[in-house]
């Protein structure tokens, strides 16, 4: 069973139908591919640029014993041009399939809401089943933010848009499961976690994060890209502090 290739159809919403299409052969081939078989390179290349992916994640390369152990790059489920180029299905099916975790960790994260304003509701939904919801945002009376926004030259806006964001998840807040936090740190990259797939969104300096490229990483070993950035996610989320809407504005209690 190719896990890898059933993994990413879902995730794209591709019918094994139209993967065969796509790809010019019978359906019956593309059972044996999700079966385990490996297929010809040409249809290896087809498939990899049919579903936007790393054609080493679907079919790694055999590893000999003396050779390096995790390579990083079989991590790398697919690369988009820009965040705002990401399908709003892959953002849904990802947030409906996690069974463990969800993670955000963002300055503003506007477009998480706006483009879905059942978000709330929806991980609500998901920590009533089990899942571990925490988003992080940024502080807005906070240093690295007023940094991000002079850098952006848009000044005291990304502080009132993170206020604007957070109004969104305000129903979280009594939730059991869910946690929302504001950190004051150098964020190099958004991250977006559902369990064992990553969403890594580097931060280009004087450009909004929408406008950069985005990573989505798959979890293989613990040595690789993910571990790294999951890492980097629990130092942040350490360091921050629990958002009290009740006591925005007030100094003494270090919130916003």
């Amino acid at each position: 069973m190719n896990e890898r290739l059933h993994s990413v159809l879902a995730q794209r919403g591709v019918l094994p139908e139209s993967l065969a299409e796509a790809c010019e052969v019978d359906p019956k081939t593309v059972s044996r591919w999700l079966g385990g078989r490996v297929p010809h390179p040409r249809h290896r290349f087809r498939v990899a640029q049919h579903l936007r992916v790393e054609e080493t994640f679907l079919w790694p390369a055999p590893q000999r014993r003396s050779g390096p152990q995790g390579s990083p790059g079989t991590e790398l489920v697919g690369t988009y041009q820009n965040r705002a180029s990401v399908p709003r299905d892959t953002w849904l099916s990802l947030l409906h399939e996690a069974q463990k975790q969800i993670d955000v960790l963002v300055f503003s994260g506007t477009f998480f809401a706006q483009s879905n304003p059942r978000v709330a509701h929806m991980l609500t939904e998901r920590a009533a089943s089990g899942v571990q919801v925490r988003l992080c945002f940024g502080d807005p009376s906070s240093q690295a933010v007023a940094n991000r926004g002079r850098e952006e030259g848009i000044g005291d806006t990304l502080g009132a848009k993170i206020r604007a964001s957070l109004t969104y998840y305000r129903p979280l807040l009594p939730a059991p499961g869910c946690e929302v936090r504001l950190h004051d740190t150098t964020l190099y990259n958004s991250l977006f976690r559902y369990d064992d797939d990553l969403l890594v969104n580097p931060h280009v300096f004087g450009q909004p994060a929408s406008a950069n490229p985005l990573l989505h990483l798959k979890r293989v070993d613990t040595s690789g890209w993910f571990d790294n950035y999951a890492q980097s996610f629990e130092a942040v989320w350490a360091s921050a502090h629990a958002w009290k809407p009740d006591q925005e504005g007030n100094p003494a209690n270090g919130q916003d």
